[in-house]
């Protein structure tokens, strides 16, 4: 027992030397983006250290968004000798990771083996937010570079495969799977043999069918077959056999693997570049109720491909194009981020751009598309509108028209009388994908809420598209939830704001500072489209509301002063993050005062990783913590966003990018676990602002 307890040691100590080694850019999060570009092709590396082995690749399984782990593995042979470079395989040794990077796109691993050979691995999740045609591929790269370390050349075989686990939530389902080619790519293919479509478990789809490709070549192996099985031939032999199990079962029986090798020959200090290409290819994507009553709506790459085949074959072929799109894109966030608010601040968007786009799908056909969005983690909903609002920035900063196809849905659904309530609908369905709305309307009661973000985000389209047709087409029901606003956005009444976790509360003065400037948003609306009486009456109102407001939300007496959490509490405060909406729109409502009363008194209450959300809790949201910075004073800018790029280096949470965790220790709150979400979209609130 002493050696074994001596052994745990040695292994402990062995993982904080290699912990030294490696260098992380320009952070290291708590879980690294590997594959992700949709809700359900969403595969993580957990870094943090609950959960996470600090980052390192080798020893350690990538997992789906919720932590079940989506087997994935990577093998080197070097001059006989085997070594684990991604994944943990029993009985193989691991590789050293040196170095972590990643950009907005991509993320970036370099790693050495046996002081020999060098890989670079980088994972390649393009984003093409103004080419709808490859957006809409679910389809995510990996590229391995392998060069010699030591100036000798070296005899190299590389091996990866991914598990049945890609396919299902429940281990107990049963796989099948096939291997082909086509177009001079091997692939493997691999679905749950009893497809269940619009279904989850454990929020992984039930449907459609899971690729994992390589260039075909006479170099190229492959096989099927249980997991040890498989690596161990390769581990002993350099090659696989070319042959394919044909006994389907369930994936946690014997976990059967789909696996390609490579023989590279001999390696020196050229870099030899094999790529591989891993995605999900579901005919059917969402079940909406809208004009034409229920309705299946295919995945939009259906558009431009006709099957599955056609549609691998295009992505891994378009590699070049597609990497320089991505590479481009991960220039302009990284030159407008930094130009913005420093390096910091990208180190935040950068994280935060793969994660936003991968809760979210296009669908439908060229002539008419959507974007459907999964209210990830927090309850799975569908086109939630107060998760859409904090993630719209992103969309309105790298194309509006993708948030008016976010839009769209809604108005159709309630256009077309399939929603009893006068405000705003919460979301279009309880869980994703299936968009069925709330006929009954029972959705989650949010009226002040999701009326407000409807108008905030309607105009803000408007303004950086020039499309006031879209006004004009949808001015009947802006106006009747702007009268709802009339009736309630000044007293508001006891309700939920989009922070629901922390329950109802009467008077919320940020709430009905977002209906107020919703108002105004309103006049705005009808100015655009010639509705000159309109404009006035929701203008004057709107003005008449602020300066009730300034009174009412306003400790002034408070030193230093600050917006209160509700009416009549002037010893509580909260981040007043709706008056970010002020400065989006340009509507220049609420009086400078304001804005300078509230950057001097946020540092006041500052914990060790940020501004608590209201005296409530110490908790805080990061997304709201950003829309805050976008708004306030250079100073208070800077300390909100560096406290936030510091809780992304040092927290010990292992899931993808949180936006609600404790001030004072960078953790979860007791018993709720956000992660993943869209409304990370948020983090590039500065760069919406109008220039």
């Amino acid at each position: 027992m002493q050696f074994l307890l001596f052994l745990g040691v040695l292994g402990g100590l062995l993982i904080n030397l290699a912990a030294t080694q490696s260098k992380f850019t320009p952070a290291r999060p708590p879980s690294l983006p590997l594959a992700v570009k949709s809700p359900y092709l969403s595969t993580w590396f957990p870094a943090g250290s609950n959960g996470g082995n600090g980052g390192y690749l080798p020893g350690q399984w990538p997992t789906f968004w919720t932590g079940q782990i989506t087997g994935w593995a990577g093998l080197i042979r070097v001059d006989g000798n085997a070594f684990a470079w991604m994944g943990a395989p029993k009985s193989i040794k691991t590789a050293t990771q040196t170095a972590y990077e990643y950009t907005s796109t991509k993320s970036i691993f370099t790693i050495e083996v046996d002081g020999k050979v060098s890989m670079k691995v980088t994972f390649l999740s393009p984003l093409t937010p103004e080419d709808f045609k490859r957006q809409s591929l679910i389809f995510s790269y990996m590229q391995v570079e392998v060069s010699s370390l030591d100036g000798s050349n070296h005899d190299v075989q590389l091996y990866t495969d991914i598990s049945a686990e890609w396919i299902s939530g429940d281990h107990g389902d049963v796989a099948q799977w096939d291997f082909g080619t086509t177009d001079g790519i091997s692939y493997h293919k691999v679905w749950k043999q009893t497809q269940m479509l619009f279904s989850e478990k454990n929020d992984q789809s039930e449907w459609g069918n899971i690729y994992y490709a390589t260039d075909s070549a006479e170099s190229l192996t492959y096989q099927s077959g249980p997991d040890n099985d498989v690596r161990g031939a390769f581990a002993t032999g350099g090659k696989l056999a070319n042959s394919k199990d044909s006994n389907f079962r369930a994936i946690s029986s014997n976990w059967p693997v789909f696996a390609h090798a490579v023989n590279l020959g001999s390696v020196g200090s050229s870099a030899t570049s094999t790529l591989f290409s891993i995605g999900l290819c579901q005919e059917e994507a969402i079940q909406f109720l809208g004009k034409d009553g229920l309705a299946v709506l295919p995945s939009l790459w259906k558009s431009y491909f006709s099957d599955d085949l056609a549609a691998l074959s295009f992505f891994h072929k378009d590699y070049s194009e597609s990497s320089t799109l991505s590479s481009q894109l991960d220039d302009k966030i990284s030159r407008d981020s930094i130009a913005a608010a420093g390096q910091d601040y990208l180190t935040l968007t950068s994280l935060a751009a793969r994660q936003a786009f991968g809760a979210v799908q296009l669908v439908g056909t060229a002539e008419k598309s959507y974007l459907f969005l999964k209210e990830i983690s927090s309850n799975g909903n569908t086109q939630t509108v107060d998760v859409i609002y904090p993630a719209s920035p992103i969309f309105m900063y790298l194309n509006p028209e993708l948030l008016r196809l976010l839009l769209d849905p809604h108005f159709e659904n309630q256009e077309s009388g399939h929603y009893p309530n006068k405000w705003a609908i919460h979301d279009l369905g309880t869980h994703y994908p299936n968009a069925t709305g709330h006929p009954d309307g029972n959705d989650e009661p949010m009226p002040l809420e999701e009326c407000g973000n409807n108008l905030v985000m309607v105009l803000a389209y408007a303004q950086r598209s020039k499309n006031t047709d879209y006004l004009r087409h949808h001015y009947p029901i802006l106006q009747q939830w702007a009268e709802y606003l009339v009736e309630d956005s000044l007293y508001p009444s006891e309700q939920l704001s989009t922070d629901d976790f922390a329950g109802h509360l009467v008077n919320q003065t940020n709430l009905a500072l977002k209906g107020i400037i919703g108002l105004e948003a309103m006049s705005q609306i009808s100015s655009l489209i010639g509705e000159a009486n309109d404009a006035k009456n929701y203008t004057s109102i709107a003005h008449d509301y602020i300066t009730k407001w300034i009174d009412l939300g306003n400790n002034k007496n408070a030193n230093p002063a600050h917006s209160i959490l509700n009416y009549g509490n002037p010893n509580t405060h909260g981040l007043l993050y709706n008056l970010y909406n002020d400065r989006l729109l340009g509507t220049n409502l609420v009086p400078d005062s304001i804005y300078t009363q509230q950057s001097a008194f946020y540092p006041t209450t500052k914990a060790t990783y940020g501004v608590p959300l209201d005296t409530r809790n110490q908790y805080t949201k990061s997304d709201w913590e950003v829309f805050v910075a976008a708004i306030s004073s250079q100073e208070t800018r800077d300390m909100f966003i560096s406290d936030l790029a510091k809780w992304v280096n040092e927290t010990s949470t292992s899931k993808p990018f949180t936006d609600l965790y404790e001030t004072a220790t960078g953790e979860f709150p007791a018993g709720i676990e956000f992660k993943a979400r869209p409304v990370m979209g948020g983090m590039f609130a500065l760069l919406a602002l109008p220039k």
